[in-house]
């Protein structure tokens, strides 16, 4: 993937998070918090392991698309806690994957 899709990506992310905080407000009177955008990361991060069993030891309808849709919406969650932590997350990418390219060689 290049840099401009990770930009798109990103901007994309970023733009729908926004609308999500129109509805909480409209529906709740106040946005989600940092700690409650967290909470639902590690929910997601939960179902995705609870799709994997489906998909490779369970087999069940959909298991496959239900994957890929908590895959994506994981990532999608931490792009927003990167940006509402202040930390720009190509950064944190870039980083992560120098460090452990050295550590693993």
């Amino acid at each position: 993937m290049s840099n401009n899709n990770f930009d798109d990506i990103i901007n994309r992310s970023l733009e729908i998070r926004k609308k999500y905080h129109e509805l909480e407000v409209q529906h709740h009177n106040s946005e989600w918090t940092v700690e409650e955008d967290a909470l639902a990361f590690l929910t997601d991060a939960g179902l995705v392991g609870r799709n994997i069993m489906s998909q490779q030891r369970w087999p069940k309808a959909n298991s496959q698309s239900e994957l890929e849709h908590k895959l994506g919406e994981s990532i999608w969650r931490l792009i927003v806690l990167a940006n509402r932590s202040d930390i720009d997350i190509k950064e944190a990418m870039d980083h992560f994957l120098s460090k452990t390219e050295k550590l693993i060689g």
